[in-house]
Parts: C-alpha cells; sequence; structure tokens
C-alpha cells in the first residue's frame, strides 16, 4: 500500500502538517512582537543585548550552541544571573523567539543567559541535555566576567524548556552516571531556585494524552510527535530516563545528595499537559525545598510568554515574588514593565 494512503501514513502527514503550522505562527507572533508591536520597544528600553556567544567549540552549524546575555544598562554587578532555556516541543523555537524572557527579568535587574540548543530533528535525546549542560557549564565559568553573580543563579523554563531545567536541577543535586551530568556535579553549584513552566516532563510515555479524548486531535498529533523526534528510543529502564523524564524521577528518586532548591511550577487550567505540573507539585513534596505550584484559571499552555495579557502579568508577578523570598538581594518590582 502507498505509505501516503496507509492510516499510520495518514497520520504521519497530519502530524507534520501541524508541527510546520505551529512552527509558523509561532515564530512569526514572536517576530512581530519583538519588532513591530507597539510596546515592545519602550519594553526593551534599559537592555543591552549580547548576542550569539558561544558556548562550546564554534557555535554549532545552525548556532544551537550559541546564546544571549541580556542586561540592565547603566547598573553595575554583581548581579543575579537566570539561565533561562525556552521551549518549542524540543523541536523548534530559539532564544530568538524567546527575547521577552530576557527583556522582562533584565529590566527588573537580572543578568539573563539565554541559551540555544539542538532541536529534535537534528538531534534527539540526550542531545538537547548535553547542550542545556554544556551552557550551564559555560555560565558558571563566565558569567562573573560580565557582572553576574553564579552564587544567585536560577534556572527558568517553560515547556520543553520546563524538562530541561528540571533535568539539569537532578544532575546538580544527584550523583548522575552520565559523563555530562558528572561534569554539572562536579562544578558542586546548585542554583539558588528554579521555575520550571508547564513541563512536558515525561517524554516516554505520551499514551496519558493520546487516550484522553477532550484534548484536541491536532495537539494529541503534537505531542505524539513530540516524542517520536525527542525520543524515537523509549525502552530503557528508569535510572536511563531519568533526564528525559525528569517527573518519574522525581516521583521515585531517594533523597538527593545536595538538598533541592526551592522551585516554582506554573501552568494554566486550559493546558493539555496539566498533568505533568500537578504531578510534579506532588513530587516535590517529598523533599525539603519550600517549593510552590500555582495553577492559573484559564491559562493556556505557555500563557505567561503572552506577556500583555492580564493572566500573564499575574503569574510574572507570582514569579516575583516567589523570587524576592528565596534569592538573597532580591525584591519584587513594584510595577513591572510589561506591556499593557
Amino acid at each position: 500500500m502507498n505509505d501516503a494512503l496507509n492510516p499510520r501514513g495518514l497520520t504521519a502527514m497530519r502530524q507534520a502538517a501541524t508541527g510546520g503550522a505551529i512552527r509558523m505562527a509561532l515564530s512569526g507572533i514572536s517576530s512581530a512582537g519583538r519588532f513591530f508591536h507597539p510596546k515592545a520597544q519602550p519594553w526593551r528600553a534599559g537592555v543591552e543585548v549580547a548576542r550569539d556567544i558561544p558556548y562550546q567549540e564554534d557555535g554549532g552549524d545552525h548556532g544551537q550552541w550559541t546564546l544571549d546575555i541580556y542586561r540592565p544598562t547603566g547598573v553595575t554587578g554583581p548581579l543575579p544571573v537566570m539561565l533561562y532555556v525556552h521551549g518549542g516541543g524540543f523541536r523548534i523555537l530559539s532564544k530568538d523567539s524567546h527575547w521577552m524572557f530576557g527583556c522582562g527579568y533584565a529590566q527588573s535587574g537580572w543578568i539573563v543567559v539565554n541559551i540555544n540548543y539542538t532541536l529534535s530533528e537534528k538531534g534527539p535525546f540526550p542531545a538537547a541535555v548535553e547542550d542545556t549542560f554544556a551552557a550551564f557549564r559555560w555560565l558558571v565559568k563566565n558569567i562573573e566576567a560580565w557582572g553576574g553573580d553564579p552564587s544567585r543563579l536560577v534556572f527558568a523554563g517553560e515547556s520543553a524548556g520546563g524538562n530541561l531545567v528540571t533535568a539539569l536541577t537532578i544532575a546538580c543535586c544527584w550523583k548522575r552516571p552520565e559523563p555530562f551530568a558528572r561534569l554539572v556535579y562536579k562544578l558542586g553549584v546548585v542554583p539558588t531556585a528554579v521555575m520550571p513552566a508547564c513541563g512536558f516532563l515525561q517524554v516516554s510515555n505520551p499514551d496519558r494524552y493520546l487516550v484522553n479524548q477532550s484534548i484536541p486531535t491536532w495537539m494529541r498529533d503534537r505531542i505524539a510527535q513530540i516524542c517520536r523526534t525527542y525520543l524515537p528510543q523509549a525502552d530503557g529502564d528508569f535510572e536511563a530516563l531519568a533526564l528525559a523524564d525528569p517527573l518519574p524521577f522525581l516521583e521515585e528518586a531517594g533523597p538527593p545528595d545536595r538538598p533541592l532548591p526551592p522551585i516554582f511550577v506554573a501552568c494554566g487550567t486550559k493546558d493539555p499537559v496539566l498533568e505533568d505540573s500537578v504531578r510534579l507539585g506532588k513530587a516535590l513534596e517529598r523533599f525539603e525545598a519550600p517549593s510552590q505550584l500555582k495553577i492559573y484559571e484559564g491559562g493556556i499552555h505557555a500563557f505567561h510568554a503572552f506577556v500583555w495579557h492580564e493572566l500573564a502579568k499575574q503569574e510574572w508577578a507570582d514569579a516575583d515574588a516567589f523570587l524576592a523570598r528565596h534569592v538573597p538581594g532580591i525584591t519584587a518590582p513594584a510595577v513591572r514593565p510589561i506591556p499593557a
């Protein structure tokens, strides 16, 4: 049978078309906001950006090993540091599409290191994990030269980025067998706080969502495509998949070798992967870290990236308050310069 007429072939074609449409739409929205939205330019005022800094070798063939550094102008260090890891289902988007997080936090006094990593169509797991870990090692060794204070370091990311920063936190706090994880643990640096938003945290088990008929077909297609490209070989034991599936690891792991930092978990009630954030919040109760799960009524996936929306403003304010409680020397801004 012609593969295009095979039901599986039709599903694959539909999934590919869905993924391409989403990629174009999200990239277009981000670009429009960055360059054309009337509120964007004032919001970016007072922020300087150093772009496309290689964090390993030459930056990679597609810039996947580069990062941008956002920092406030006219402010001397040492400043608190945020490592931001973008989402996009491990398959799409980039540090450039997530400029709003760099600008937003730099506006209130942070140095933000916003990274690219190898997308799954170029290299499946563990490529994105290895790249995120390499960017972290670069940060620890270099950020002081940029005016950053590595003793006040926060990991943040949404969706796939939430997965990656959670995996990085595990590598900082547990002795792991992977060579790239051992390099992280050897640094002896644990983040002061972590903020994984709307994370997709168990890639090896998409069926928990694919059987849910209340999730639209196009979204279930998206979930299946994410899992197939990021983790094409999902068989493996609990330990082997820990850095692809940080959620079940945290649900079952023994005590960490170093204490977990405070973790702020945010997600919306209309997010199709809400269950992962709810489970993460419960899993973190097993440890002594003062973590917080915050669910936002009506929030869609990555709603806080739509920074002009009232619900996004609330999430940013809650994140600011969390950081003010747990990062020394941080105060929540009275008015964050988010577009109205």
